[in-house]
């Protein structure tokens, strides 16, 4: 599960209160509030400072800069379609109903269904998920290429039907067994049909990046002379790099005239490169899911693809979707295919805004931007200079030394710092040995017990004031912490 905004995580993750990072607000350009009101504000005299990000377009952008969609796009959620793939999962009714209503909350264009003709429980969910009255979103559902599949479709009251069929040698081979003039007549008729009940229709190939350029072409000129909403370019083994979506979608872009709708797997890591090249290109449709799962590896990340596009253009995407769910989205997927949202996740890991060098500490202080590309508010998040380990820096000590409102000069702290250091060189030291040291510092400075430079001094305080632990290096370091200091004030 990610971590609450008012509880940091430990180094672990286990969120248990016991953890080694600082919660840091900095009220510069880079953060417009705090999150979290028991810290201290830093910095507040910060200099007004350039954006983070400088657009790279300008007087003398590229000409193929007029095809980009990065402004301009929409999210097709396929978390209860594509996500059903995953090997873990298995949603009920109930679950699919409470993502459904979160995905809308969020602001997502579209939700992908499971086809209906898929099981019986899988028409009656489809079927239920449509008369929720979602207040924002459209409801699709992913069919085969097949008149059967379009008349289930039509009937549960979706608002659109995604079709699919495989136009690569492999596929037309080894799965439906069926040639290009036989997908083209069938994949005329279906759309026909669905046309007439007055819904969207998308028409997809699959394996698109291992089918013939020419057949792909025709067979998308013929579905958009014909009026579809859309068409659909699948990268369904995840095989395809940003140059080659990038060549594919341009040229796409100039046969057809309807929206284009990409779906790319994460096969070999570039599903986000490729939705992103995709968009550049003059795609304008994204297909997700959360925390990326379905089949194999999954697809594009819901949250990943928001991180990349919130450096494209911040505005817009603040504008459209409700950031500070995304967290909790993705708890509620992770508990439900009994999973745990990765360390490194887009945004919502528990490594996302955490800091540990002490030369980055020093500059996020300062200004967040310097080694932050995401201002974590704009997510409901909170950033955290970890302290308790020898990289520390004693600036990051610093804020926390103000955070408890201790009384310490520059150079006392960077006395204390040295202490922690040595310390850490032993094991790393929880957020709460770090408090305790800085206090019983604090103490002995206030009562002139201890001085700059007397570290035998300290660590026979060290060891006074927390007894069941041993505070040299050279000690043992697994006595338990239940023991509090006593008479070190701050």
């Amino acid at each position: 599960m990610c971590p609450p905004p008012d509880q940091p995580v430990t180094a672990n993750g286990s969120g248990n209160g016991k953890e080694e990072m600082v919660p840091i607000v900095n009220d510069g350009p880079h953060i417009s509030s705090s999150t979290n009101g028991q810290v201290k504000k830093m910095n507040e005299n910060v200099a007004e400072q350039p954006p983070a990000v400088k657009s790279h377009k300008g007087l003398y952008g590229r000409a193929s800069d007029f095809l980009s969609n990065t402004s301009n796009w929409s999210i097709i959620e396929s978390t209860l379609r594509e996500g059903e793939q995953f090997a873990n999962a298995f949603f009920t009714l109930e679950t699919k109903i409470k993502i459904a209503k979160m995905l809308d909350e969020f602001g997502v264009e579209y939700i992908e269904l499971t086809s209906p003709a898929a099981s019986p429980e899988s028409k009656a969910h489809c079927e239920a998920i449509c008369k929720l009255g979602l207040k924002k979103t459209k409801i699709l559902t992913h069919i085969r290429c097949h008149m059967d599949d379009a008349r289930l479709a039509v009937e549960t009251g979706v608002d659109g039907v995604d079709v699919v069929i495989g136009t690569s040698s492999f596929l037309r081979e080894h799965s439906h067994g069926k040639d290009m003039t036989w997908i083209t007549k069938t994949a005329i008729e279906v759309i026909e049909f669905v046309k007439s009940k007055g819904i969207e229709i998308r028409f997809s190939s699959e394996d698109s990046f291992r089918s013939e350029l020419v057949d792909l072409l025709s067979i998308y000129r013929t579905v958009d002379k014909i009026h579809v909403n859309r068409v659909g370019v699948a990268d369904t083994v995840g095989c395809a790099d940003p140059r080659q979506v990038y060549d594919l979608v341009r040229t796409l872009r100039g046969v057809v005239s309807c929206d284009i709708e990409c779906h790319f797997h994460n096969d070999t890591g570039c599903s986000i490169a490729n939705a992103y090249a995709a968009l550049e290109a003059g795609a304008t449709h994204i297909d997700t899911s959360i925390l990326g799962i379905g089949e194999r590896n999954g697809i594009t990340p819901l949250g990943g693809l928001i991180a990349r596009m919130m450096v494209a253009d911040p505005e817009y995407v603040k504008g459209k979707y409700n950031l500070s769910m995304l967290r909790e989205l993705e708890n509620v997927v992770a508990e439900a295919v009994e999973i745990s949202v990765p360390f490194n996740n887009y945004i919502t890991g528990f490594c996302a805004f955490t800091h540990k060098a002490g030369i980055h500490a020093k500059a996020i202080l300062a200004n967040p931007s310097t080694y932050e590309i995401l201002n974590p508010a704009d997510f409901g998040m909170t950033r955290y200079v970890s302290i308790g380990h020898r990289l520390t820096g004693w600036n990051a000590v610093k804020s926390r030394v103000e955070q408890l409102n201790l009384n310490l000069t520059d150079d006392q702290v960077k006395d204390a710092t040295a202490k922690i250091k040595e310390l850490a060189d032993v094991r790393t030291q929880s957020m709460e040995d770090v408090d305790m040291i800085l206090r019983i510092y604090h103490t002995g400075i206030q009562t002139g017990d201890l001085k700059v430079g007397q570290s035998a001094v300290l660590d026979k305080l060290l060891e006074k004031h927390m007894p069941s632990r041993d505070a040299s290096p050279n000690g043992s370091a697994n006595g338990n912490k239940r023991a509090r200091i006593e008479g070190a004030t701050a």
